[in-house]
Formats: structure tokens, sequence, C-alpha cells
């Protein structure tokens, strides 16, 4: 009996008390503490837990010390469910960060950390790591695709990016728009178009910190990858330079 109660998330304290319960009927707290020699504030602590868990009953008779009795041995069902429960929220949690956990793991051997986000709420946890750079943030930018589906989350980010003065160059696609679009640029920020004869590629690249990060945005997707790796940034950074000095 002793391993099922303990099976069922009870600690050896309150196995003690509804055992003796179970087992010998109704008791005062005191008496009980005498009966299974334990501390009594030790038993009136595991008393009001069992309560609390619905495997004691508390009587409380007018003129009388209150009396407690164990409940009837089904409800440590009630137990078995929560912790069914528990275990499968707990999966989902684990499941949910395991991609940052295996990215740890790669990084200390050596191999490419990799993390997907997806919606806009991923974008916006990708966009709030770039706001940690030690370095400035190099992009890459297709504007009309940000503005078109990134806009309120682009507009916040800035406005952050700008406070901390975070500095940025960014390479954008030259066209009517994108000059019309960075007209005005903040201190914090070095724009440069780039005339490539390529079609709007609904992506934009952000290189710092060791780390590059990939946002793509079209109508059916909304999803970004933050990969962590010293040669991948340093091979992106050099061909970001590379670009930016030719224009």
């Amino acid at each position: 009996m002793n391993e099922i109660l303990k099976k069922a998330g009870l600690t050896g304290v309150q196995t003690e008390i509804y055992n003796y319960l179970l087992a010998n009927g109704e008791f005062k707290a005191s008496d009980l503490a005498l009966k299974i020699k334990r501390p009594r504030g030790v038993v009136y602590k595991g008393l009001e837990e069992l309560i609390g868990l619905k495997l004691v009953e508390k009587r409380d008779d007018e003129n009388m010390v209150s009396r407690f009795k164990a409940e009837h041995p089904s409800k440590l069902e009630n137990l078995f469910s929560n912790q069914e429960k528990n275990i499968k929220s707990s999966r989902q949690q684990f499941i949910e960060n395991l991609p940052a956990l295996t990215s740890l793991y790669n990084l200390t051997n050596n191999k490419p950390g990799v993390r997907f986000f997806e919606g806009e709420e991923g974008v916006w946890e990708v966009l709030k790591n770039t706001l940690s750079s030690k370095t400035e943030i190099l992009t890459i930018a297709d504007v009309e695709a940000v503005e078109k589906y990134l806009k309120e989350v682009n507009k916040k980010y800035v406005a952050k990016r700008n406070k901390l003065g975070i500095k940025k160059r960014l390479l954008a696609l030259d066209s009517e728009y994108a000059r019309g679009h960075f007209k005005n640029v903040p201190d914090t920020t070095d724009v440069k178009l780039i005339k490539l004869k390529i079609t709007p590629f609904s992506t934009s690249i952000h290189i710092y910190d060791n780390k590059i990060a990939y946002i793509t945005m079209t109508k059916d997707n909304l999803f970004s990858t933050l990969i962590e790796d010293p040669n991948i940034y340093s091979m992106h950074k050099a061909l970001f330079d590379s670009i930016w000095s030719a224009n």
C-alpha cells in the first residue's frame, strides 16, 4: 500500500498518516502524532495537505477537539489523473523547448544550433534576440514584404532598437517603393539600395553575434529560422560586406 501511495505522489509523512487513519479510523491530531511517532507540527502539516488533496476529512464537532479520518481510497484515482495531466503538460513543454535544448547541445559539440519559430509571435522572438546583439546588425531585407506582413511588429522592433542604440547596416532591393520608404532613417541605421535582377524574395536576413536569422514572409507562411554558428556567421558577414562595399 505504501508504494501505491508514493506512486500517487504522497510524501512519506502523508503516506504514514493516510495509512494509519485508513486502518484505524478517526483520531485527534495529537493522538495521531503519538501513534505514528512524529512531531505534532509535522502531523498537522501533513493532515492539512491531505485535506487539500481530499484524502482526509476534518470533523469539527461543537465543544470538541478536531478529529480526522481517511476518505475513501477511490479518491486516490484523482491523484493519478492529475499526474497524467501534469505529465502531458510537462511533455508538451519539453517538446516546445527541445529546439532550444538541441541548439545548446549542438553548440557545445561544434555543430550549428538551429531553432525554428512560427507565426508573428515567433518572428518577434527572433527580432527580440537581435536586441541583445553586442555587434552591429547586418540586414538584407525585402522591404515591401516587411511592410505588408510585419508592419506593426517591425515598427515596435525599430523603436526598441533605436532606444537601445544598436547600430544596423541594411541592404534592400532598389525600387521606387524602397526609395520612398528610406527617405528618413534614424541615426542608428545606415541603408544602401542594391540593383539586383532578382524578384522580391519575401525574406529578411539578420547577421549578428555569430548568429543568422532568416524571416520568411508570404501570404501563406510566416516563420523564422535562427542559426548559431561562427563559421556560417563569418561567411554571411563576408558576403554582406562584399555587397556593401560594391555599392
